[in-house]
């Protein structure tokens, strides 16, 4: 065991050993999490498995590292970026090049995913064969006939390197995914737009009247925080640059106005004002929250786009530039605005990445925006879903049954099979579309990243720690999982369970995650 972690631990441990000894406690949770998952009782992890783990290890390691040294997103969640530095000490990795210039300098994407798939589907592999049918259905009948579940449960197993369904009850049959929805709207904005597109934040000058312009270009992850922006675009340098142009101007006087007309349709989602998603607007600051978090619920403004545009007008009179407005309502740039300054968010890679670990709904909303955008449809609510299943079409997938009506998964009557979910996710492992590999590496973590960073405590729930990587999904009696693992032989399943009926929320999240595990830990021969 020891020689199967020993020369990468050894390079990881090289890479970050000057700063992790400013960091004693960073990663000290998660590596317990681990010692459990392999210590006595737990029947240990196999050799496959453990060098999963113990990149993960590596990564949560690397994370302490890089959130010492910066940039890093505040939420420290971004599973590629702890590739990267964990990639210090050792050739390849990945990088996303938050801060190059333009798309086309950034890498391939998602590089750091191939360390993870190699050799899932190599002919070193090939030769072992998948758990036995009969007794992998003897084991997640019992675990998935769990009451706590709800009077409904829907599930499917699947071998990614060979596409063949090792497991299937009620495959077919459509449930509300909840936010297992994030993973066709990953899919379908990668697909449509590219990994490597990146949403534009700008100001213009409109010619003759010393009116400034704030144009939003829908991205949801600009910020106006005073901290370091970690690589996502930044209100404070949009107004750094529009300052510094207005001035070479002779312009110190100006009026400004704003422009969000990207997005289409009503903000508001059908679920009403809610703690969980802003008014879905193409100019926003900080998801629009009224506090100073940076994922799950918060209070949100009911005028994002228009608090945007005030915190830009401040922004501008610290740096020396008088502003009259913004108004109570927006205005539309003109064709013949003289561009003044720009700032652009990460590639749409990243921004999945984002959107999959923390289940960011006012992402999701915005990424199934620019999915219309892309492919010629309306930027709205109805033109967002139905621009995902025409693209999902596209790429041959599953689609009976299948009923899209927003991009987060909020809307209750959305509608995914298991059977979509899972080639959803043997779509973005296959060698065929490595543009959507990041729906792979944004998954959360068990027990490391995301909304999996707290769960898989239990001793039932242990193997698959570091092991199972999936997208969590709940709404009021629906609880739904959907990810990848690696099995005791070392083959890459995806996998995707959909309940509807529960009581309990939290007893019905932990036979999920039980499934999960044994689903991790079954040779099933």
């Amino acid at each position: 065991m020891g020689q199967v972690v020993g020369p990468r631990a050894q390079r990881i441990g090289e890479a970050v050993r000057p700063r992790a000894t400013r960091l004693p406690g960073a990663v000290k949770p998660h590596v317990t999490r681990v010692a459990r998952a392999v210590g006595p009782g737990s029947g240990g992890l196999t050799a496959p498995q453990l060098a999963a783990v113990a990149a993960t290890v590596g990564l949560a390691l690397a994370a302490g590292a890089a959130t010492a040294a910066g940039p890093w997103d505040s939420s420290g969640q971004r599973t590629a970026e702890r590739d990267r530095a964990a990639a210090w000490g050792r050739r390849g990795g990945a990088d996303h090049a938050r801060n190059s210039g333009t798309a086309a300098d950034a890498p391939a994407p998602a590089p750091s995913a191939a360390p993870v798939l190699a050799g899932l589907g190599t002919a070193a592999n090939t030769t072992k064969s998948a758990p036995f049918a009969t007794n992998l259905i003897a084991v997640l009948d019992k675990l998935l006939d769990d009451h706590s579940l709800g009077s409904r449960r829907t599930a499917v197993v699947l071998d990614v390197a060979t596409g063949k369904r090792l497991y299937g009850k009620g495959a077919d049959d459509a449930l509300t995914p909840a936010s297992t929805t994030k993973i066709a709207t990953a899919v379908a904005v990668l697909s449509a737009a590219g990994p490597d597109h990146r949403l534009t934040t700008r100001t213009v000058l409109e010619p003759g009247k010393d009116t400034v312009v704030l144009v939003g270009g829908g991205d949801p992850t600009l910020t106006a925080r005073k901290d370091d922006a970690g690589g996502w675009a930044s209100l404070r340098t949009l107004a750094d640059a529009t300052a510094a142009a207005l001035k070479k101007r002779h312009l110190a006087s100006v009026t400004l106005s704003y422009d969000a007309s990207l997005f289409t349709g009503e903000a508001v989602h059908e679920i009403g004002a809610n703690p969980n998603l802003a008014p879905v607007t193409a100019l926003t600051a900080d998801e629009g929250r009224a506090d100073n978090s940076t994922s799950g619920p918060a209070p949100r403004g009911t005028d994002p786009a228009g608090d945007a545009a005030r915190t830009f007008a401040g922004l501008l009179r610290d740096r020396g530039i008088r502003t009259s407005g913004p108004g109570a309502s927006q205005a539309k740039a003109t064709s013949r605005a003289q561009p003044l300054a720009s700032v652009q968010s990460p590639p749409l890679s990243a921004v999945v990445e984002r959107m999959l670990t923390n289940s960011d709904n006012d992402i999701a909303e915005a990424l199934a925006r620019q999915t219309a955008l892309a492919t010629g449809g309306r930027p709205s609510f109805d033109g967002g879903a139905a621009a995902i299943a025409a693209q999902l079409k596209k790429l041959a997938l599953p689609l009976k049954g299948a009923q899209f009506h927003d991009g987060s998964g909020l809307n209750r009557a959305d509608k995914l099979s298991a059977d979509l979910l899972t080639a959803l996710l043997a779509t973005a492992g296959s060698a065929s579309h490595p543009e959507l590999r990041t729906v792979l590496t944004g998954l959360p973590v068990a027990g490391f990243t995301g909304t999996l960073s707290d769960r898989y405590e239990d001793a039932a729930q242990r193997s698959g720690i570091g092991v199972v990587r999936a997208k969590t999904g709940s709404l009021t009696g629906v609880n739904t999982l959907a990810g990848t693992l690696v099995d005791v032989d070392g083959r890459l399943l995806a996998f995707a369970f959909l309940t509807d009926g529960s009581m309990d929320q939290t007893a019905a999240r932990a036979a999920l995650d039980r499934a999960a595990a044994a689903l991790a830990g079954c040779g099933c021969r």
